[in-house]
């Protein structure tokens, strides 16, 4: 649906759906180990304002209000992927 949408202050990097599923999904990349893996850059604060920024989309999509919402951390280093569901 969108990639780098910016509702109000805050960036979210993708916002895809399927079906009645929407995502709003945090990419983060890192080339090593030696700070931590990708997903643990995605602390307290960054998701809180990952929840501030689905928020602000969400109330400028009002179509969308019966969808189910998820927000999701994708780190990747190499070739490796992985996938972190944020509850809120």
């Amino acid at each position: 649906m969108e990639t780098n949408a910016r509702p109000g202050r805050y960036e979210l990097d993708l916002v895809l759906r399927r079906g009645s599923h929407l995502v709003f999904c945090e990419v983060k990349m890192r080339s090593s180990t030696e700070f931590g893996e990708p997903v643990d850059m995605v602390g307290f604060e960054k998701q809180r304002r990952l929840r501030l920024a689905g928020e602000a989309w969400l109330a400028r999509h009002p179509e969308l209000d019966d969808v189910d919402v998820s927000f999701d951390v994708i780190g990747i280093r190499g070739r490796r992927l992985e996938r972190l569901q944020l509850t809120f």
